[in-house]
């Protein structure tokens, strides 16, 4: 259901644009949830890096190039950008709202630019992305995405997407072989021959029990 604010306040949504695979993700469910309201602001914001009167600028067709622009040619084709971006969204979109877009070129620090354009624009959310590529911008990456969540004034939503391929897992299945040869044993071997060098013998405390002055009171085994 569509929502507008009580007051007739824009539901003021800030996004970070990175032009990686990441922010992409984050700035198509930036564009969804804006088309959601009735009226929204969706404020696209690309952070770069200052050299002098120049910025090194990331380029939208190929994120791993960069190229050095004045201050106005970063903005200009961010904006062409962000053109671009809305004419697809409502190509692809065409009964959903279309949604004021705003574009800002932020200089050097990403998620300090990102939380200080949200609390001067009053946003009411942020949207970024992770997994982004890893370079120079350091874009929208692990922790400039956690430090927004930690700065910004308002809720953060942070986009990822569904499977991140070249990332292997932290925490692994169970072995196979080693759940069976617990349940085999009772619980008496808990690892498989291949992990049992890793793991090394399980064992076994022994405590007495405290609680009686008796002296050949039986110890109590702690597994």
């Amino acid at each position: 259901m569509a929502t507008t604010s009580v007051d007739g306040k824009p539901y003021i949504i800030v996004v970070g644009v990175d032009f990686s695979e990441a922010s992409e993700l984050a700035a198509h469910r930036a564009f969804d949830l804006a088309a959601e309201r009735e009226l929204a602001e969706l404020h696209l914001v690309n952070v770069v890096q200052t050299y002098g009167p120049q910025v090194a600028y990331e380029m939208p067709v190929d994120a791993s190039a960069l190229t050095v622009l004045t201050v106005a040619e970063a903005r200009a084709r961010f904006k062409t950008y962000a053109d671009q971006a809305l004419a697809r969204f409502t190509a692809d979109n065409p009964k959903k709202r279309t949604p004021r877009v705003f574009t800002h070129v932020r200089f050097d620090s990403v998620a300090d630019e990102i939380a200080q354009l949200s609390a001067d624009l009053e946003a009411d959310l942020v949207v970024v992305g992770t997994h982004g590529r890893r370079g120079l911008s350091r874009m929208l990456l692990g922790s400039s995405a956690e430090a927004t969540v930690r700065l910004a004034p308002c809720p953060v939503l942070v986009v990822r997407p569904k499977a991140v391929p070249d990332s292997p897992p932290r925490i692994e299945p169970p072995c196979p072989d080693c759940v069976a040869a617990r349940r085999a044993t009772g619980g008496t071997e808990m690892w498989c021959e291949r992990h049992r060098d890793r793991h090394g013998q399980r064992h076994t405390y022994f405590q007495r029990d405290r609680t009686s002055s008796d002296a050949e009171m039986p110890l109590i085994m702690r597994q």
